[in-house]
């Protein structure tokens, strides 16, 4: 569980933080670092695309190994922080010396030995094809192309279902409630990602929001017309519309982004919002 705090100050009140009880090494591997550049949600015009991003720690980005290309035998010799994710990561070192960093699963910690392959066991930190992963089970790190590494269900206590196997096929219900058609010689991490209690930790203040380089957000209702739709009026005003919406007119409430003509569309087999 988080740790809380005693409440010496208005801040401190409801302030939590993680227990890191999972974390048995606090410095980076030197190897797998490289330097982060910050952008502030800008893209290479300099124009801001992503709106309230800004200041923060400067960090360094650990290289986490998504394919699990180190095949055989490796040993978990530390699980580490990691200041670009809500999953802890954990570094690896197979019979070679290579190391290599992933995403930690609930329950690894050192001298664990994992491994990658189809002929691996079935336990939480060893990858393999879906093909061989009986059904039910439940999984993590989950690759959409054979090949490309995880892309799915990668943040902190999140877990996949294997939920049936064929045609070729598997159909995983992810965290959402998604369900999903992936094929089956795509790999994917036995068990569920660790740092369960991510979820369960308060800020307590806003200078913390900041370390993490976001920026505050402004009311649109107490902007000026030529700013916000909800912008304008003597005093407090209603927003003056059927329904809230964005900066540029866009419903704020529900409206589907999604294009309805989607080549993956085909791979859904049930939305995530769906009764």
């Amino acid at each position: 569980m988080a740790n809380n705090y005693k409440p010496t100050t208005p801040s401190r009140r409801h302030m939590s933080a993680p227990s890191f009880a999972e974390v048995t090494k606090f410095s980076p591997e030197k190897s797998l670092i490289e330097i982060k550049k910050k952008n502030a949600g800008r893209n290479s015009y300099g124009r801001i695309t992503v709106r309230h991003k800004g200041g923060g720690n400067k960090v360094k980005y650990r290289i986490v190994d998504f394919k699990r290309v180190n095949a055989g035998a490796n040993t978990v010799i530390g699980v580490e922080y990691d200041p670009n994710r809500t999953a802890y990561i954990a570094l690896l070192q197979n019979e070679n010396g290579e190391k290599s960093y992933i995403i930690a699963p609930t329950g690894v910690t050192n001298g664990d030995v994992l491994y990658s392959g189809a002929d691996a066991d079935i336990k939480p930190g060893n990858t393999l094809p879906i093909a061989n992963i009986p059904v039910g089970t439940f999984i993590h790190n989950i690759e959409l192309y054979p090949g490309k590494g995880g892309q799915l269900v990668r943040s902190a206590g999140a877990a996949a279902q294997l939920m049936a196997k064929e045609n070729g096929v598997a159909q995983v219900r992810l965290p959402s409630g998604e369900v999903r058609i992936i094929r089956l010689d795509c790999k994917a991490t036995i068990g569920q990602v660790g740092n369960i209690e991510h979820d369960t930790v308060k800020l307590g203040k806003a200078g913390k929001t900041r370390h993490r380089g976001i920026r505050p957000t402004v009311r649109g209702s107490v902007m000026n017309p030529c700013d916000h739709p909800h912008g304008g009026g003597e005093g407090r005003s209603p927003i003056g519309r059927p329904s809230p919406v964005t900066p540029w007119g866009k419903p704020a409430l529900g409206y589907k982004t999604r294009n309805k003509k989607a080549r993956t569309n085909k791979f859904i087999v049930k939305r995530r919002n769906d009764r």
